[in-house]
């Protein structure tokens, strides 16, 4: 079918199929003690993708869960030498100034210069893992792409972050703007080239509930402590709490949705996202709550037969319970982690993805026809340092 259309945009997940696949993924990977997650998360990226399409026409993912072994067995290598590099300088370091009295800070400051060594790493790893996912995308045969860049991603984002900080926030949706447009502006489809358009100062609308949060609680701790009420501090502190956590939601979905407005493809494509705050809140709210109904019951049944063969004299005898005992509790215990983590997938991550994905529309899509194929992309580590660094875990 020819993207000729509208520009519509479809999700056809089924939460059914969702759940059976991440629950047998999750059941794989827990029996090969985690090596299969790397083909655990490209099934659900393959499921995911050819579920959303443009005019009838569906993304692919063509990555290989092979692939992304290799890649992170490679990250895991380069990380373990930099880090024992690390390690043995701070050590010979840490070895001298604990030789005088009155260096604690210099000791202090070893364990936070150890810990600040992997982040640019980090960094590097979000760009990396981006370009890889869009590496192995395509639509309608052609691939996506994005510039070899992640370094250049990873000192600015150390910039951009320490303004952050330092301004207290203030800062955060020129962070926002910049650090997206230093990626989508090195993002391509085929021959044709992503641009971020608009201003980072178009962000500071969707910070207003992040800030009113931040007001509340400042400003009733301050008032609170004047008037040496424990209880008015003890209020202002929750309610500005929950508010900054539903602002940060908000601005989160805002900020996604001013970004990808301004977002052009060769110069022609446009896109128009229309999510709602109040509905991503309510996903996230209501599948939170069946989650933590669902986790008590089965945890609280899981109590239960560990009481009753207790009661029963199956663990007592005062000799403990025997390994014939414990091996079906703890099998049980981890069936019930894998049920909630698939559970969790088809009341959160599914329909937010739908949620998204409905509500973008590609405008002048007729222009896609016009691209051309893009060359192939080997993107070395394969997300490798993601996974090695954890932050790889996200559909």
């Amino acid at each position: 079918m020819s993207l000729n259309s509208g520009g519509i945009v479809r999700y056809s997940g089924q939460s059914g199929p969702i759940f059976k696949l991440a629950f047998v993924t999750g059941l794989l990977t827990l029996i090969t003690a985690g090596i299969y997650r790397f083909w655990a998360k490209t099934r659900m990226r393959k499921y995911i993708w050819s579920s959303v399409s443009i005019d009838g026409d569906a993304f692919e993912y063509t990555g290989t869960g092979l692939e992304k072994l290799l890649g992170f067995l490679i990250a895991i290598v380069f990380l373990a030498v930099y880090l024992a590099g690390v390690q043995l300088i701070l050590t010979f370091l840490g070895l001298g100034v604990m030789m005088q009295p009155g260096n604690e800070l210099a000791i202090i400051a070893s364990v936070y210069i150890s810990f600040f060594a992997i982040v640019p790493f980090l960094l590097f790893a979000v760009y990396r893992a981006r370009r890889y996912k869009l590496a192995r995308t395509r639509l309608r045969g052609i691939r996506f792409g994005m510039d070899n860049a992640a370094w250049g991603y990873a000192w600015r984002a150390i910039g951009h972050y320490l303004l952050t900080g330092i301004t207290l926030g203030a800062l955060l949706p020129r962070q926002t703007f910049y650090l997206e447009k230093y990626m989508t502006d090195r993002s391509y489809y085929g021959d044709a080239k992503f641009e971020q358009g608009g201003r980072w100062q178009g962000l500071y609308a969707a910070l207003k509930h992040v800030l009113i949060g931040l007001a509340i609680m400042i400003l009733g701790a301050i008032v609170g402590g004047v008037m040496n009420a424990e209880a008015l501090i003890g209020i202002a502190v929750f309610v500005g709490y929950f508010w900054f956590m539903i602002g940060f939601v908000y601005y989160r979905v805002h900020a996604y949705a001013y970004l990808a407005n301004h977002k052009t493809l060769d110069g022609q494509v446009t896109f128009t996202a229309t999510p709602s705050t109040a509905e991503i809140i309510k996903i996230v709210l209501v599948g939170g709550i069946v989650l933590g109904v669902v986790a008590a019951i089965a945890f609280g049944v899981l109590g239960g037969v560990v009481y009753g063969m207790a009661a029963s004299g199956g663990m007592g005898m005062g000799m403990g319970p025997n390994i014939a005992q414990i091996v079906p509790i703890v099998i049980l215990y981890l069936l019930i982690l894998i049920g909630l983590g698939a559970l969790g997938v088809v009341m959160i991550t599914h329909p937010i993805i739908g949620h998204l994905a409905t509500n973008l529309k590609v405008n002048n899509a007729e222009a896609l026809g016009a691209v051309r194929q893009r060359a192939y992309d080997k993107g070395a580590d394969a997300e490798g340092f993601a996974d090695a660094l954890d932050i790889g875990g996200a559909i």
